[in-house]
């Protein structure tokens, strides 16, 4: 039995590209004509994957949200990437991302730093990939494509990308660079923590340092995961464009 249902076009789509999921089986409504909805059909097809025609009433039964767009799938657990595997990409550039409490924003903060070329991502094992449908449809398929760390202690982790050669720098204003000045353009992790719980202390004393945002004005709130992934994520494109 499969273990999450993945709703829409986007997110079935995702899961069949991304390759990290078994599919078990595909619900279409059977009204349904469109280009999106024959890519999808023909991607099952070419993998073995049963898809089934079905009235939207069935559909609306067993799907969660509304905006399935008459389209689910069934599907397995993620696959995950080892620390080789990550850490021995090209030039890798790597998110780590902590104490986010909304999978929304943690959805959000994928999708940002996908957007911008990060290689990899790397998270607790107690995170947001567990609410599966909500955070493929909030990072738009992102999660599906992004390779994936999960860590049972980021500390470690985090020493062992250093030994690596990986710099690793915390988004944390005390005793920090503006990001501006650094040098990203080598192989780099960049922590971002929930705007909440922020970063762990395993993960703060284990880097290379603090990098901040600057701000345009007097605001002293932090931002949300989201928007400063998105901010140092380009950053880092930006700087490796030139």
């Amino acid at each position: 039995m499969a273990d999450y249902i993945i709703e829409g076009s986007v997110s079935v789509k995702a899961v069949l590209n991304g390759g990290k999921r078994n599919v078990s089986e595909i619900l279409f409504d059977r009204e349904r004509r469109d280009r999106d909805l024959s890519y999808i059909l023909g991607k099952a097809k070419e993998k073995g994957i049963k898809y089934t025609p079905c009235n939207r009433a069935d559909i609306d039964a067993v799907a969660t949200g509304k905006t399935h767009g008459g389209i689910i799938a069934y599907v397995g657990d993620r696959k995950y990437e080892s620390e080789d595997e990550l850490f021995g990409a090209e030039n890798p550039f790597i998110v780590l991302l902590e104490g986010i409490e909304d999978p929304y924003n943690f959805g959000d903060s994928l999708r940002s730093v996908y957007a911008a070329g990060a290689t990899g991502v790397i998270v607790p094992s107690r995170n947001w990939l567990t609410a599966a449908s909500v955070v493929i449809k909030a990072s738009a398929g992102a999660s599906e494509y992004l390779s994936t760390l999960v860590s049972e202690d980021l500390g470690k982790t985090v020493l062992a990308a250093r030994e690596k050669g990986l710099k690793v720098y915390c988004a944390e204003r005390r005793d920090a660079q503006s990001l501006y000045e650094k040098d990203l353009t080598g192989p780099v992790i960049l922590a971002v923590g929930g705007e909440m719980r922020g970063l762990s202390r395993a993960v703060l004393d284990n880097s290379d340092g603090n990098i901040f945002i600057p701000y345009g004005s007097g605001f002293r709130c932090a931002l949300s995961a989201s928007a400063a992934s998105a901010v140092i994520g380009f950053e880092v494109m930006r700087q490796r464009m030139k």
